[in-house]
C-alpha cells in the first residue's frame, strides 16, 4: 500500500485510516500492530517538524514481508538527517533533567525490529520492519 500525504500534522487522521485498511486483510493483535502505528506517527511528525525547507509531500508505503510490516516513508528535496541514530538519552535520569528532543526516536528504536536510512539526490528514506507474529520462546 503506498499513501502520498501532504507535509502537515493534519495528515495523521488519513495515514491510521490507511494504516486501518491494510491491517483490515491480515487482523494483527493490537498490542503487535501499536509500535507500527507509533513508529509511522514519530517519524512522520520529525519529517514535518525538522524538515520545513521543502513543500514536497511525504511518500508512505506498508509491505507484508513474511509475517512482518515493512514501513517506508520518504521525503524528498530534504537535508539529511538520519533518524536511526537518536541523539544519546539517559533514560535514568529525573525527568526534570531531560530535554523533549530525542525519546521519540529512541523509543521507535526500541519498537521495531530493524531500521534502515538512506540519503541520495536530496532524498530521505527511512524503513523500518516489524514482526507481526508472537515470538514462541
Amino acid at each position: 500500500m503506498e499513501l502520498t500525504c501532504k507535509r502537515s500534522l493534519d495528515e495523521l487522521q488519513a495515514i491510521v485510516a490507511a494504516t486501518d485498511r491494510f491491517f483490515s486483510d491480515r487482523p494483527v493483535a493490537p498490542a503487535l500492530r501499536m509500535p507500527v502505528d507509533l513508529s509511522i506517527e514519530e517519524l512522520f511528525v520529525n519529517l514535518v517538524k525538522y524538515n520545513q525547507g521543502t513543500d514536497h509531500d511525504i511518500s508512505l508505503r506498508l509491505d507484508w514481508v513474511g509475517d512482518a510490516v515493512e514501513v517506508s516513508l520518504t521525503d524528498h528535496d530534504v537535508d539529511p538527517f538520519d533518524p536511526t541514530r537518536p541523539p544519546e538519552l539517559d533514560i535514568d535520569a529525573p525527568l526534570a533533567t531531560r530535554h523533549p528532543n530525542g525519546m521519540g526516536l529512541y523509543l521507535v528504536s526500541k519498537m521495531v525490529d530493524a531500521i534502515h536510512y538512506e540519503y541520495r539526490n536530496r532524498e530521505s528514506k527511512v524503513t523500518f520492519t516489524k514482526r507481526m507474529a508472537q515470538d514462541h520462546a
